[in-house]
């Protein structure tokens, strides 16, 4: 690739960059598509040469610590793709985004789960009153043998949503308050009543859609008359799951002041996810932090050199994003590992909060300009 073409495709990638909407099944779609699956699998689904993605993060899993993992990887990922003949493909900054929500999706129950707790819970959260686990306990209350939504929270909260106001009837008949949750609590139960013998099989996934017409919900739906000013959603969002925004949603409901208005599943995924989609790809850095990783990880070597060929990372109108980084690295990345080697550069290693600092400090040289 000329230097010229280098530039411009970087630039193009770079001006694009902001937070974009991220959708899990085009993002499973990408793993297919773009041969991740012929080494990597998901929660034990596809290759067994490269470690499982869907078990291999943690619970502090962020773009930045993916992106982070990505790069470190990527000399090896490169040497076994040319063994193997496997194309790599294209993946601009929407694929990469597309990719983070199904790695996210997919492994998003591994956080620990309790049975016995939930068990415990399910009787103590007063569910077991109303929903019997093989016999319907209420006309209106489906035993948990008939819920399809166990492996899907969001879909299970939506339906809690949508029968608030029976469920608080019966809650006043009973003399019980409503009943507060946690998204542990959520995920122990989940865990308790997935494992049930009766229980439908179902497999653990949070549903992320490109949550498009997130924010018109928001606003039709009365959401943003009250989520507003100080009561603005976004600071209060900032490292919550979309577990935590479902269990944040059933612990609301009994404070607003009118009914809720009800929501069709889609609706709730598209709101769900505008939501997470908001906080999720913006990771908190140390601009400060992020100028020592760059003088560090030599990026200012090539980066700050006009006649490597590599551009200027800083004072262009531009901003950066884990999805922007790890995308300029499948494009241009073993061009990179090329020209450091005939530098005598070692490939750079991140922890995940060199490259949430690094992402901060590119967008603090930018802004404004």
């Amino acid at each position: 690739m000329t230097r010229a073409l280098f530039i411009l495709s970087f630039a193009a990638l770079s001006l694009r960059a902001a937070t974009v909407a991220a959708d899990s099944a085009r993002g499973e779609q990408l793993f297919e598509t773009l041969s991740c699956v012929q080494c990597h699998s998901i929660n034990g689904k596809g290759g067994k040469v490269g470690p499982d993605l869907g078990r291999r993060i943690d619970r502090d899993f962020t773009p930045a610590s993916l992106a982070a993992t990505m790069w470190n990887h990527a000399p090896a990922m490169w040497a076994a793709m040319r063994t193997r003949n496997v194309s790599p493909g294209d993946l601009n900054e929407q694929a990469a985004a597309d990719l983070f929500a199904y790695f996210y999706s997919a492994r998003f129950f591994e956080r620990l789960g309790d049975a016995g707790r939930g068990k415990r819970l399910f009787a103590s959260k007063h569910c077991a009153e109303c929903h019997g686990l093989t016999d319907a306990k209420l006309p209106e209350a489906k035993p948990v043998s008939q819920w399809e939504s166990l492996g899907r929270p969001l879909e299970m909260v939506n339906a809690l949503w949508n029968h608030a106001a029976t469920m608080r009837e019966e809650f006043a008949k009973k003399k019980l308050a409503w009943p507060e949750l946690t998204a542990q609590d959520l995920t122990d139960m989940l865990v308790y009543l997935r494992n049930l013998p009766s229980a439908p099989n179902a497999n653990a996934r949070i549903e992320i859609t490109a949550g498009t017409n997130g924010q018109a919900l928001f606003d039709s739906k009365g959401c943003a008359s009250c989520h507003n000013g100080k009561a603005a959603l976004t600071s209060r969002l900032k490292g919550k799951t979309l577990t935590d925004i479902a269990v944040a949603m059933w612990n609301h409901e009994p404070r607003m002041s009118a009914a809720p208005a009800p929501l069709e599943l889609v609706e709730m995924r598209d709101i769900a996810s505008y939501l997470w989609a908001e906080q999720f790809f913006k990771d908190q850095g140390n601009p400060a932090a992020g100028g020592r990783v760059f003088t560090a990880k030599h990026c200012a070597t090539c980066h700050n050199d006009p006649s490597s060929g590599a551009p200027k990372l800083t004072g262009a109108s531009r901003s950066y994003t884990a999805a922007t980084l790890v995308s300029v690295l499948w494009h241009h990345g073993p061009q990179m590992l090329d020209q450091m080697k005939t530098k005598g550069i070692a490939w750079p290693r991140f922890e995940g909060s060199d490259m949430a600092n690094l992402i901060a400090y590119l967008n603090a040289q930018n802004k404004g300009n």
